[in-house]
């Protein structure tokens, strides 16, 4: 996943967090809980899809500071 899924992701989680609340209002509580736990899901995507971006940003951090100028270890 990217940063433009967890964008998506979130996007779709505040419209089933709208509808679930517009739900609730229409007293149509199985819709209701239908749409929070889609929107439940979605977040859970985005959550992940940023974790797996700060560890590939981490990653790449790391490997541009352990490496020594020949290209070997030093000694």
């Amino acid at each position: 996943m990217s940063l433009q899924e967890a964008s998506r992701q979130l996007e779709a989680a505040i419209h089933d967090a709208r509808v679930s609340f517009d739900c609730i209002l229409l007293d149509e509580v199985d819709r209701a809980h239908t749409n929070a736990i889609t929107a439940r899901a979605a977040i859970d995507a985005a959550e992940h899809a940023l974790n797996v971006e700060l560890e590939k940003r981490a990653a790449e951090a790391e490997g541009g500071s352990d490496s020594s100028p020949g290209g070997g270890p030093e000694s």
